[in-house]
């Protein structure tokens, strides 16, 4: 899986603890938790982070290569603890310039030490004293504050005010267990946690971070902590994984793969440009005037060449390049009227070959989505993006055969817009067909508006990010492959559930907040599923927990200010939601300063999911006015209407004897304007979100 971590954990220095169960059971035989951190390693799996032991050999630049975290565990004599049995616990000379070289060309190291640190025979001191940390010789008491009336077992205070990546999302509290304390000379040092003020020491830090170059470093002075019998006390499993991928730092990505063999034909570009010469001759409905006629004519038989001359690069496309290519002379022989390419979308059926990297070559007229709306010639070549956690999860649990999520490699001029699908509905045809057999979205592009706007937004609002929701927005690889699952989910959605008309599909024309019910309904079903593969300990999807970061962040910063107030019902789903979590105090921005209480807010969105899907349950039984101003009341509940509203008064107000169009006629323009929140949002973001447009 792309943009996850890649962390070694050393057992070479005679470490108190191992990730391997056997040798932790080798260890420790009566007690193999008290040696473990195996827990703690399959929490990091979980994440989607790969974690492997250093069972040999130095710390030297070859066994550092190629990983983002080095972890060192608490090594110790024999006559102390209980060990791995291997090497010295003093780390080399040689040793510790390889680890001080990694980290600060961009590594990330994580150091559990100790109580009375000094009698353990390790050099522990010497490492962290090239990043500015010490570990003071001392055990934490507190009579005040502990675990199990233990004094020895001390609660960390928090530290409060931290910007940027919030290594305490989620965390409330933490024991350390036979404690040392920290000190740092560094300016680069925060404070995780201290003592109490009734400690001895107090007031003294427990958990510390520096960032060292290009590089991050977290020191604990309790190794106990994230122990296998100790690691699901109180938050110290988030602590551990939210430190582990903070100090991994900003994935390297690997890019777009290897370049298209199309885009280098020649043929490729004599297609777009004939393609854009023809477009100004085309009228909306896709049609050529006489006028432009002859020109026309010489453009679409260049592009038929074009289309003849790439088709060996596709061959998995024969029947439908050779469709395109009869379609496009049938046109031409027919005097360009209103194009019809039904035989060409029938013969195009990438569903039927999900293969991850798989390239198609599509040509038709057809209008692009919040992007061109005439019918006009368009190219792209794309390839599929099903990558085989992805395929594992639509056989078994997300069946959806008409699904297919995709990349762009190139286009024409109707997708530099914020079209983001490739829908089979939006092609110019002579009839519709019975049915549509597949759906393609840009993940790519998704991914790539996702992150600009929600790391503006971060910035903007001094929102403090979780490390993993921090990690989703720095890698394109990473956002891309999270998107899929959101739109692997959220699609088959349409179809699912009490009351599933798709009113998309269905071509029903009602007021506008019925749209945003359904789209948000088909979103807040991802973000319940998405909790619940989070929380299945049977199956390991580490994009669950970013595929919730996803949701909430397009939902609150990007879709309540893109596009028009006229009819935004993806606005208005954003709009709704965000009211909802801060009428339940799940949000809140106070101080100019936006927060999340990220222990609450998987539950709550769950609670919205479940209202609507009331609502839509209940309807079943209702008829069409009394569903919609049902509707419209969950709605008015948290998204304040426009004061002139006639549906606002209520239905005395309404043309209720008239058909259900005067109804709808009656729904404002904008009936559910935005809050004095996202007007000021939008003023301070909307460059921001404009410069999304044909983004990949």
């Amino acid at each position: 899986m792309r943009g996850f971590a890649r962390v070694l954990f050393d057992e070479s220095h005679r470490e108190s603890w191992s990730i391997r169960r056997e040798v932790a059971t080798e260890m420790n035989p009566g007690n193999p938790a008290d040696s473990g951190y195996v827990r703690a390693a399959e929490l990091l799996r979980g994440h989607g982070h790969v974690i492997e032991p250093h069972v040999g050999g130095p710390l030297d630049p070859a066994a550092l290569r190629d990983r983002d975290v080095l972890v060192i565990a608490h090594p110790a004599d024999d006559r102390w603890e209980r060990t791995t049995g291997i090497g010295s616990p003093r780390l080399a000379d040689a040793e510790l310039d390889a680890i001080e070289q990694f980290v600060r060309a961009g590594g990330g190291l994580v150091v559990m030490a100790e109580c009375e640190q000094d009698k353990y025979g390790n050099n522990l001191g010497e490492l962290l004293g090239r990043f500015g940390v010490e570990v003071v010789n001392t055990m934490v008491t507190d009579a005040g504050h502990t675990h199990n009336g233990v004094a020895a077992w001390v609660l960390g205070r928090p530290e409060p005010g931290r910007t940027g990546e919030d290594l305490l999302a989620g965390v409330q509290a933490a024991c350390f267990y036979r404690a040392g304390v920290l000190r740092s000379t560094s300016p680069e040092a925060q404070v995780l946690m201290r003592t109490s003020p009734t400690a001895d020491p107090a007031g003294e830090p427990l958990a510390v971070t520096v960032r060292a170059g290009k590089g991050r470093v977290a020191v604990f002075a309790d190794s106990d902590l994230f122990g296998d019998d100790s690691i699901a006390d109180y938050q110290q499993a988030a602590l551990w994984t939210n430190v582990v991928t903070w100090a991994a730092g900003e994935p390297a990505d690997a890019g777009g793969g290897t370049r298209s063999p199309a885009l280098d034909h020649t043929a490729w570009t004599d297609l777009k440009e004939s393609i854009e010469e023809l477009r100004p001759l085309q009228a909306k409905d896709g049609s050529v005037g006489e006028d432009g006629r002859p020109q026309a004519l010489a453009l679409t038989e260049r592009i038929a060449a074009a289309v003849q001359e790439l088709a060996p690069l596709f061959p998995h496309d024969h029947a439908y390049l050779e469709a395109v290519t009869a379609d496009l002379r049938r046109w031409a022989a027919d005097g360009l009227g209103v194009p019809d390419f039904l035989d060409a979308l029938t013969a195009f059926q990438p569903q039927l070959h999900r293969a991850d990297g798989l390239e198609h070559l599509v040509v038709f007229p057809m209008y692009t989505q919040n992007g061109n709306p005439d019918r006009n010639f368009e190219a792209v070549v794309f390839k599929v993006v099903w990558p085989d956690w992805l395929a594992e999860l639509e056989a078994t649990r997300y069946d959806n055969p008409m699904f297919v999520p995709i990349a762009f490699e190139d286009f024409t001029a109707g997708y530099d817009t914020n079209s983001a699908v490739l829908f089979p509905e939006t092609v110019a045809v002579r009839e519709v067909p019975p049915r549509f057999t597949w759906g393609g979205i840009f993940c790519d592009r998704e991914a790539a508006r996702f992150r600009r706007v929600s790391s503006a937004a971060a910035e903007m609002l001094r929102l403090p990010l979780p490390p993993d929701a921090a990690r989703l927005i720095a890698s394109q690889d990473l956002a891309q492959d999270t998107f899929v699952l959101w739109d692997l989910v959220h699609d088959r959605t349409h179809s699912h559930g009490d009351l599933p008309f798709d009113p998309f599909m269905i071509k029903q024309r009602m007021p506008y907040w019925l749209y945003a019910l359904e789209e948000l309904r088909c979103d807040l079903t991802t973000f319940r599923e998405a909790v619940r593969l989070e929380r299945n300990p049977e199956i390991s999807v580490p994009h669950a927990r970013l595929v919730q970061y996803a949701i909430l962040f397009d939902r609150l910063f990007r879709f309540p200010i893109t596009g028009a107030r006229v009819r935004n019902y993806d606005g208005l789903g954003g709009q709704l939601l965000f009211s909802y979590l801060h009428k339940h105090d799940v949000l809140r921005w106070t101080d100019n300063r936006l927060t999340l209480d990220w222990n609450r807010v998987g539950d709550v969105v769950i609670d919205l999911c479940e209202a609507v899907e009331k609502l839509y349950r209940d309807s079943i039984d209702r008829p069409k006015l009394a569903h919609w101003l049902a509707a419209y009341g969950l709605v008015s509940q948290y998204v304040e209407p426009h004061p002139g509203s006639a549906w606002a008064k209520g239905v005395d107000a309404l043309p209720i004897n008239e058909p259900p169009k005067a109804w709808v006629d009656a729904v404002l323009p904008d009936e559910f304007p935005l809050s004095m929140f996202y007007e000021a949002l939008s003023k301070k973001l909307g460059d921001v979100v404009e410069s999304t447009k044909g983004l990949r």
